[in-house]
């Protein structure tokens, strides 16, 4: 089941992504209509599908709350306004950003994890880290954030009081304890 939602999640990324880009073209003779990409798209591995309905409502829960999840996008990647973004980039951050705070069916690290495998399989060679670091900063935003299952947090917590106990920078450091130095025992042979 886990694989088959994997590939349900491919073919909605496919699903979406080709939307996207055809709509970018600006061609009014291109027909783009989502419903016609999303049962091509179906059809291809329908021999394999056991569950159409999740790929449908990725897709159309992605469409239908777009406006939404782009103006979350945003701020977590103030360097790259959303017109900028690599469209396969763009199309795995939306879809993720769905499952994670929309339809949160699955847990944020699960659903992180599988825009980060996306990103991986489809996307360029910093895409994985972009995408990662985008949804980290979003999840970390929502109401849904829970700091206790965050091992980041945690670890950078537990650093805390670690390096508040080294000197700081315009402090001098006290001299080391010259270390004690004690004769090394020797063996001795038993006699028999």
């Amino acid at each position: 089941m886990a694989s088959n939602r994997h590939l349900c999640r491919i073919i909605a990324l496919q699903t979406l992504y080709e939307y996207d880009f055809r709509t970018s073209l600006d061609m009014p003779e291109l027909e783009t209509d989502m419903n016609e990409i999303l049962a091509r798209n179906i059809g291809v591995y329908s021999e394999v599908l056991e569950e159409t309905d999740f790929i449908t409502d990725l897709v159309e829960g992605t469409q239908k709350n777009n406006k939404k999840i782009d103006a979350l996008i945003a701020p977590a990647a103030p360097e790259w306004p959303i017109e900028q973004i690599a469209k396969v980039d763009k199309s795995i951050l939306r879809l993720a950003v769905y499952e994670l705070l929309f339809k949160r069916e699955v847990p944020p690290k699960v659903a992180i994890n599988e825009a980060v495998e996306l990103a991986k399989s489809f996307g360029g060679d910093n895409s994985s880290k972009f995408i990662n670091g985008v949804l980290g900063t979003i999840y970390r935003q929502s109401e849904y954030y829970e700091p206790e299952e965050d091992k980041k947090l945690q670890a950078e917590q537990s650093a805390k009081p670690a390096l508040a106990e080294q000197p700081s920078s315009t402090e001098e450091p006290e001299p080391a304890a010259e270390p004690e130095l004690k004769p090394k025992p020797t063996a001795k042979k038993e006699e028999k």
